[in-house]
């Protein structure tokens, strides 16, 4: 417990390292919950966008290859109009997505059960994309993510490729994903409030009980041999990273055991 409450002090003491600097607003809640309870710690988060980029080229060598080599035309956390994006368009010289990316969120937590408790808040405020992670030296995470994102070229070296009317209605159907998003966002902080009450209600009342509860989960971890390995996720990785290096969308959990 010691250990886990020093590299969360450490954690949360780095400065932020993403391109806005500080948490969005509307993911500000979510975090300051988890961080205000001892098992859990943030290391990155983005409350969701709509972003313009440009990159050098479509394809593995564009936008999606290498995140450094992009340039956001336009980037927005909330609803956006036609006229934004067609004058952020007028700035193109290469080739542009238009991208709408769901709420994410990655959590370091103490125990398992931590984890458990977590990812089952977030698959049924319908983050169906969220998994947890065991690395080596039993270090848990868990991403909280979701599927409906949106992803659709609009240039290529800076010539629009579609109609205005076309952009018109991928812009409805971004900003309509937009709203879901929010609204799983005031889900998963209702549940998430409720649940962690629940849990620190029982832990209170039977103390002896909790404390009978945790080694069933380090025995079944213990069971699980190198070759058995079951995804909650269906993003197959091939190396490990640090989620916190990172700060915006590290997607990137490479471990031993995934659950």
């Amino acid at each position: 417990m010691a250990a886990f409450a020093q590299r969360k002090a450490r954690r949360l003491a780095r400065a932020d390292a993403s391109r806005k600097g500080g948490l969005d607003e509307r993911a500000a809640a979510v975090v300051r919950l988890l961080n205000g309870r001892a098992p859990f710690c943030t290391t990155s988060s983005c409350s969701g966008r709509l972003v313009l980029a440009q990159g050098g080229a479509a394809g593995p060598s564009g936008c999606g290859a290498r995140k450094a080599d992009c340039t956001w035309l336009m980037v927005t956390h909330d609803p956006c109009v036609k006229d934004d994006v067609m004058a952020a368009l007028e700035r193109a010289t290469g080739d542009v997505v238009l991208k709408f990316e769901p709420f994410i969120l990655h959590v370091l937590c103490q125990e398992l059960q931590d984890a458990q408790l977590l990812h089952s808040v977030a698959m049924e405020s319908g983050f169906r994309n969220s998994g947890i992670t065991v690395g080596r030296g039993g270090k848990v995470m868990v991403a909280v993510r979701s599927t409906h994102c949106l992803e659709v070229p609009l240039s290529h070296e800076g010539k629009l490729m579609v109609s205005e009317e076309y952009i018109e209605f991928l812009i409805h159907i971004a900003n309509q994903k937009m709203e879901e998003n929010i609204r799983r966002i005031d889900r998963f902080y209702k549940g998430l409030e409720s649940a962690l009450k629940t849990a620190t209600s029982a832990n209170s009342s039977a103390p002896g009980e909790a404390e009978q509860s945790r080694p069933v989960y380090v025995h079944r971890r213990k069971r699980r041999s190198r070759q058995e390995r079951v995804h909650a996720s269906p993003e197959e990785h091939s190396e490990e990273l640090e989620p916190e290096d990172d700060t915006e969308t590290c997607l990137g959990f490479f471990s031993e055991i995934t659950i």
